[in-house]
């Protein structure tokens, strides 16, 4: 696939009238902002349909409802700033000086969706990459102005059908997953003629500053990054429907004073597709079945912190793990693997509590491990608002992003990372980069292998 990207020059867009100011001008980052703030972060929303209700182009359309949305979203204008102290170190905060703004390119490629579509579920060569990683600012340090970079930067790219993508990349210190989905939906809203976002943006930063990040997700803060680098190859991977579906008509199971069993609640997409990645990556991979094997989940914790309101879009995510043997993971029936991750998530509240330090013992137990063998990081882009966008086409059609940026800029390349994307009719997507190349056909077909074997009959 030959593709050209053609790309307007970058211009800034600034609110489109004085900020509704919800906090101060100076926005210290929270604990859970800070190990994130110079870390980029990148998705692609891809929409079949143009904006045909507008008499403008779609990336005007989108750009107008920018400026309004950063209106209510001021901070996003702003700057990344850091308070120096005596020891040379410091707060990172956001100069919320909203006349700097975020920078918008408007772009057009000559392929339509259904080619790039192809493009994104098949195994990419380089030239392909490159085309989906045109669809996405490029931004640099030295872009913009001559003090610190844009928090925001928003490509609008028209295809030949006349779909359309907006790629936005955002400094993660600035939001996490689910603030982001927040403001691109702002910024719908606003673009289908809403006088006003149906969520109320807050930043309470100064509430979240307060709380005490679980010593557990601190220590995984600190114990991820000091792994060492790893030849992690990226590619494609998607848990077929058939697969999630038998896993989920069977209910959890959960074992009685008496020894018997009973059923629980339902099996959700999310328990299945880890259960799936897992078991097969661990049989891919696994050296010793006596060795542990790590899962670590991303957590969305604003109901677990107090006074963190509705409308809250700074980061507010947190790590959870469990932990069991290499053998019986690999070995196991795919029921006991899911149950083992439907008991990790209900511990999460232990975070808050007693429970943590306990949990900081097992990952203290698990420092020996390889991190290549024994980890597994796995995040989820599935329904934290990215699939309800609406710029007055239609919701997102598919979920993107690409590699380079996303699997490695977070984790340095130290950590074995999957991301779970907007789900297709095939079955769950999943970008990969958790194996090494040795390992990228094993993997795959040992997903192959427990398809066919869970679905025989």
């Amino acid at each position: 696939m030959s593709t050209v990207v053609s790309k307007s020059a970058p211009v800034v867009v600034r609110p489109s009238e004085p900020p509704v100011k919800t906090s101060s001008s100076k926005i210290v980052l929270s604990p859970l902002d800070m190990p994130l703030a110079m870390v980029p972060m990148t998705v692609l929303l891809a929409f079949e349909h143009p904006i045909i209700h507008h008499h403008q182009p779609t990336a005007d359309t989108i750009k107008m409802a920018l400026a309004q949305a950063l209106v209510h979203y001021y901070p996003i204008a702003g700057r990344l700033s850091c308070n120096d102290d005596e020891d040379g170190g410091g707060d990172f905060y956001i100069d919320c000086t909203s006349e700097l703004g975020v920078m918008f390119v408007a772009a057009s490629a000559d392929c339509t969706m259904e080619e790039l579509m192809r493009v994104a579920d098949n195994q990419p060569t380089d030239d392909e990459t490159a085309v989906v990683q045109q669809l996405a600012f490029n931004c640099t340090p030295d872009v913009g102005d001559d003090g610190p970079p844009p928090l925001l930067w928003v490509q609008v790219t028209t295809l030949s059908c006349g779909g359309f993508v907006v790629g936005v990349t955002w400094s993660h210190g600035l939001a996490d997953g689910v603030g982001i989905a927040q403001f691109i939906q702002a910024v719908g809203e606003l673009a289908r003629g809403l006088p006003s976002p149906s969520i109320i943006p807050v930043r309470q930063d100064d509430i979240v500053a307060t709380q005490v990040v679980p010593p557990f997700t601190m220590a995984l803060l600190q114990f991820l990054p000091g792994l060492k680098p790893l030849d992690l190859t990226f590619n494609n991977v998607t848990v077929p429907t058939s697969l999630i579906n038998h896993i989920r008509r069977f209910r959890g199971r959960r074992t009685n004073d008496d020894g018997g069993q009973h059923s629980t609640t339902t099996i959700t997409a999310f328990e299945a597709v880890a259960a799936v990645l897992w078991k097969c990556r661990t049989r891919a991979v696994m050296a010793s079945p006596e060795a542990p094997a790590i899962l670590v989940f991303v957590v969305n914790a604003r109901k677990y912190l107090a006074g963190v309101n509705d409308g809250y879009y700074g980061n507010c995510s947190m790590m959870h793990m469990t932990m069991a043997k290499s053998g019986a993971v690999a070995n196991g029936d795919i029921m006991d693997v899911v149950e083992i991750i439907r008991r990790a998530k209900e511990r999460i509240p232990e975070q808050f509590g007693e429970g943590s330090d306990r949990m900081v013992r097992e990952l203290s137990d698990g420092q020996q491990v390889d991190g290549y063998e024994s980890l597994l990081y796995l995040t989820s882009w599935r329904n934290i608002g990215l699939e309800e966008v609406d710029f007055g086409s239609g919701k997102t059609a598919r979920v993107m992003t690409y590699p380079q940026r996303m699997l490695f800029s977070l984790l340095e390349k130290t950590t074995p990372i999957c991301f779970m994307l907007m789900p297709t009719k095939e079955g769950a997507r999943v970008m990969s980069g958790c194996v090494t190349p040795d390992h990228v056909d094993a993997f795959q077909q040992q997903i192959l292998k427990l398809n066919a074997n869970y679905t025989a009959t």
